[in-house]
């Protein structure tokens, strides 16, 4: 069973923090692209930031400066650091990994709120 597990979302108000986790399943997924999408209501999906196995980065402009996505590979895990947070952010956060970013987790909720 392919899984990707993601924790770390909650409630937090603007310009503040929080950091995602996601726990591959296996250590096979650490050899492949890994990376965050987000999806607010009535918005399309957006892919926030990507990490090659190799460690180089790429980031959306929504988020440019304010995220960090890294990996540990050794603990077959995958972060979001996400800092100045705003009202914008507020959607639900999917892990994705493998080939193509293929492979989808079940979502973590970030609601940016005063």
């Amino acid at each position: 069973q392919v899984q990707l597990v993601e924790s770390g979302g909650g409630l937090v108000q603007p310009g503040g923090s929080l950091r995602l986790s996601c726990v591959a399943s296996g250590s096979i997924f650490m050899s492949y692209p890994m990376g965050w999408y987000r999806r607010a209501p009535g918005k399309q999906r957006e892919l926030v930031a990507a990490i090659t196995s190799g460690g180089s980065t790429n980031y959306a402009d929504s988020v440019q400066g304010r995220f960090t996505i890294s990996r540990d590979n050794a603990k077959n895990t995958v972060y979001l650091q996400m800092n100045s947070l705003k009202t914008e952010d507020t959607a639900v956060y999917y892990c994705c990994g493998g080939s193509g970013l293929t492979y989808w987790g079940q979502g973590t909720q970030v609601t940016v709120s005063s």
